[in-house]
């Protein structure tokens, strides 16, 4: 199967979708949009790759999971928060989200900050970190 590039960060046969259909509670994520490129069409393979914008302003929920992520920046920037700590990440830039670390990511100031994220397969709900 191939997936092929159409341009302006798009991919041939991927649905655009919000980012997620529901939310925990009103207003947690703002501004954010996913394509699911691998893992969701029944492939045979034990993960998923996702590819995230969000525009500037936007961010996703601050929530935590018992699975772990590998963010890789890929247009613009933005900032993730990972437990205490902060991190700017650029293009090409991969940070790992350990398993029960909360976690959120932000828009920074270019127009648009998109990234794959890379996760289990079957995985558990996130869970909203109270704040």
């Amino acid at each position: 199967m191939l997936r092929r590039f159409l341009g302006n960060f798009r991919w041939q046969d991927v649905i655009l979708e919000p980012y997620k259909i529901s939310a925990h509670r009103g207003g947690e994520f703002c501004r954010a949009s996913r394509q699911v490129l691998l893992g969701a069409s029944g492939e045979p393979v034990d993960f998923n790759v996702r590819y995230f914008e969000l525009q500037r302003g936007g961010f996703t929920s601050l929530e935590r999971h018992r699975h772990c992520h590998f963010v890789i920046g890929v247009r613009g920037r933005g900032w993730a928060c990972v437990g205490e700590q902060q991190y700017r990440i650029g293009p090409l830039d991969v940070l790992y989200i350990g398993p029960d670390e909360p976690h959120q990511l932000r828009a920074g100031r270019s127009p648009t900050f998109g990234f794959f994220c890379i996760v289990d397969g079957e995985r558990d709900r996130p869970r909203p970190i109270d704040s």
